[in-house]
């Protein structure tokens, strides 16, 4: 009796990692692809990367020019 309910458990073990763990292209149901989640301008990391380089690249450009202006200036 107690083989019996040895050899059934151990069935039943190998036919539970047998599903867990089997190809889909054996039968199974293939898994549904999911959609790529929209995100919004604020969570895109491109996005945010652009701004802080367009800002600064203005930052740069400020200092430029007030340095120039410094120069004219005492040049004058």
């Amino acid at each position: 009796m107690g083989r019996l309910l040895l050899l059934i458990l151990i069935i039943a073990a190998i036919y539970l990692l047998w599903k867990a763990f089997a190809p889909t292209s054996l039968g199974g149901a293939p898994r549904p692809q999911q959609r790529p989640m929209i995100k919004g301008p604020d969570d895109d990391e491109d996005f945010l990367w652009k701004i802080e380089k367009e800002r600064f690249k203005k930052r740069r450009e400020e200092e430029w020019r007030r340095e120039q202006e410094k120069r004219d200036n005492q040049d004058s």
